[in-house]
């Protein structure tokens, strides 16, 4: 089995779905390491919950938060690192030396880029009367939302879509879709 690890800001709602799956063998990854840079972010305790090694990494804990993280993942013997609603950029030192894998909440190319994540992304979709929208499972390289596509999966909008229930549907489907993107991963 491969070694994964999840940065995640806050919730960490793919590790959920990450770790239901790797509990009834749908992916086989050993989840060595979960990190965080928020000091509250309740991955930590579900990281916790689930006896799972976990570290909170930021420019108050460390000078170079970059570098313990790279440190963090060489020490668990991680190949994969899994951005689960991680908001910050990571350098190429991490992004060249272990694949990094993104859920975004849109069809990429298409609504990507900095600060284009989230509410933000639905917005945008709901803004412009888009008829589909989707999740992007992607490499993630030094620029935002360029990395190579792994997988994808559309959703049709109805006309009466809101942020609100546009944001509910790409929350669920992104469940599913993580699973299938990092299964991708291992072939």
């Amino acid at each position: 089995m491969k070694n994964l690890a999840i940065l995640a800001s806050h919730n960490g709602s793919g590790f959920d779905s990450i770790y239901e799956a790797t509990l009834n063998k749908t992916l086989l990854f050993n989840i060595k390491i979960v990190i965080s840079n928020n000091t509250n972010a309740v991955v930590l305790e579900k990281a916790d919950r689930y006896e799972i090694p976990y570290a909170l990494v930021n420019s108050k804990t460390d000078v170079n938060p970059d570098e313990k993280i790279f440190q963090l993942l060489k020490e668990s013997e991680c190949e994969y690192v899994f951005l689960s609603g991680y908001m910050k950029k990571l350098s190429s030192k991490i992004t060249d030396n272990f694949k990094v894998i993104n859920s975004h909440p849109s069809l990429l190319p298409h609504y990507g880029g900095a600060g284009m994540y989230g509410r933000f992304v639905h917005e945008a979709v709901v803004r412009d009367k888009q008829k589909v929208s989707g999740v992007t499972i992607h490499e993630v390289s030094a620029i935002y939302d360029e990395g190579k596509i792994l997988y994808q999966e559309k959703l049709e909008l109805t006309q009466d879509e809101t942020v609100e229930s546009l944001e509910l549907k790409i929350k669920e489907l992104e469940k599913e879709v993580i699973v299938k993107g990092l299964s991708i991963c291992l072939k």
